[in-house]
């Protein structure tokens, strides 16, 4: 009789007065690997933190021996050098402020490991690259693959793994898949939360959460062949084809012919090239695809047009017919942006009302810090209505799901009707559902509302009907 490793006996847990789990029973036994999957905001998340100890709750849990656990959590989290989490969004594209991150090798090293060690686990990962990165400079599948080192270093007995497939490209995915079957076939125990579409091959079993509650464990071989015996979950329903004809417009913005054109643009790091002679022009209208593995240079891309980054000054570059540069101000270019990216969510301030997250982005900033007035307060209440998420408008940002969460920010970044919207990888987060009709969203939008879009995706089957341009990155420079 194989061994129970792992006991979860009837565990709830209230959280600011809400039953997110209830009755959560399920076991591991040994050679056996469970994922959990589910719509956004059933308690994926939270059960990994009850199973890692970081949430205290009614029920037993059981595991065999004292073993340590170590969470790789869908978001990243660190210090700098003065010992402090007080990063701020724009500090990874100014070169003189990314001096006060640590990199990798200073990272690792500071919890006991010497250099011999980060090498081979490093290449172990593909992420040797990076070595010699600070921290606040790696793109969101790099940050996976550091935490993945920092576990896999820390010797852990269990890994509960939060979405790691999130922000992560194709080769990326696959490689993770044979790393984590290799750390299965070692002994190293293993739990995650994840998508239908994204549930690796060493999985041996697999649950369905909803609305709190846990279904029977089944196989995966049954799984496979009979998805039929889960319930198909509604997921999030949009209702914007009655609002798009009726959308308030917060700004009159000027015409323009091209929104986004780079001569012979070059970015440079510590002697270190991250974008190489990109000539792109994006005319108003076009719907564009922008692709890369991680770290091809896309974020540093967009981070030249929406005003993050000090050296878009050093280059030619025209936004809206207008030299960057000639007399404009950071708050001039956003106005006419709408932006969502893995970054800004991670930097966003949480203890504000998701209410006022939507509203911080008529004016762009982290945060709301002005009165607003009836007019604006109505297209923000507008917008949250399209997303269906207007019943989360008086709850805290912190309080809801990353899912949940994802779809505010995207809320904010709809909210002044922009000209351009820029989106990276906007479905991060969102289950299936969510997904496929947020797709629909972003095309009923860019067509109905005629808006000029560069969307970034890791997933083919998420751009969006009407992209008609791609571009596509390798080691920072224009590959197609």
């Amino acid at each position: 009789m194989k061994e129970t490793l792992l006991d979860v006996q009837n565990v709830t847990i209230q959280l600011s007065g809400k039953t997110v789990l209830e009755g959560i029973t399920f076991s591991i036994s040994e050679g056996e690997m469970l994922a959990v999957i589910g719509p956004s905001g059933s308690g994926k998340s939270t059960l990994l933190k009850i199973l890692a100890g970081n949430y205290l709750s009614k029920g037993t849990i059981r595991y065999t021996g004292n073993p340590k656990i170590i969470t790789i959590a869908q978001q990243h989290y660190f210090k700098n050098l003065s010992n402090t989490s007080s990063f701020y969004y724009q500090q990874r594209f100014n070169s003189a402020d990314t001096e006060d991150a640590l990199t990798v090798l200073e990272a690792l090293a500071a919890e006991g490991f010497n250099e011999l060690q980060i090498d081979e686990v490093l290449s172990l990962l593909h992420a040797s690259h990076v070595k010699n990165t600070r921290l606040i400079q790696l793109s969101n599948g790099e940050h996976k693959r550091f935490q993945l080192a920092k576990g896999i270093l820390h010797q852990a007995d269990w890994l509960l793994l939060d979405n790691p497939f999130i922000g992560l490209d194709i080769s990326a995915r696959k490689l993770l898949n044979q790393i984590l079957d290799n750390l299965f076939q070692k002994g190293l125990k293993l739990f995650l939360v994840t998508s239908v579409s994204e549930i690796p091959e060493t999985v041996t079993h697999i649950a369905l959460l909803n609305n709190g509650k846990l279904m029977p464990v089944i196989a995966r071989r049954e799984f496979i062949e009979s998805q039929k015996t889960l319930p198909v979950l509604p997921g999030v329903q949009f209702i914007h084809a009655r609002l798009l004809d009726h959308v308030i417009p917060a700004y009159t913005y000027p015409d323009f012919t091209v929104a986004i054109k780079m001569v012979n643009t070059n970015v440079i790091y510590h002697n270190q090239t991250i974008l190489h002679n990109i000539n792109w022009e994006v005319k108003k209208g076009e719907c564009w695809s922008l692709s890369g593995h991680n770290g091809s240079g896309k974020s540093t891309l967009l981070s030249l047009v929406n005003g993050d980054n000090p050296q878009a000054f050093a280059n030619e570059i025209y936004l809206f017919d207008r030299k960057k540069g000639t007399g404009e101000t950071i708050w001039d270019i956003k106005q006419k942006i709408g932006y969502v990216s893995p970054e800004l969510h991670h930097y966003f301030d949480a203890a504000v009302s998701c209410f006022e997250v939507v509203a911080s982005g008529l004016f762009d900033t982290i945060g709301l810090f002005k009165i607003i007035s009836e007019k604006q307060k109505a297209i923000v209440n507008q917008w949250m209505d399209i997303l269906s998420i207007k019943r989360f408008e008086k709850r805290m940002f912190k309080q809801l799901s990353n899912g949940e969460q994802r779809l505010v920010l995207l809320a904010r970044a709809l909210v002044k009707n922009p000209p351009l919207l820029i989106l990276d990888e906007p479905c991060q987060g969102l289950d299936d559902a969510a997904t496929k009709q947020f797709i629909a969203l972003i095309n009923d939008i860019c067509v109905h509302l005629k808006k000029t879009l560069v969307y970034v995706t890791h997933y083919q089957q998420e751009i969006p009907a009407c992209i008609n341009r791609s571009l596509q990155l390798a080691n920072g420079r224009i590959a197609a």
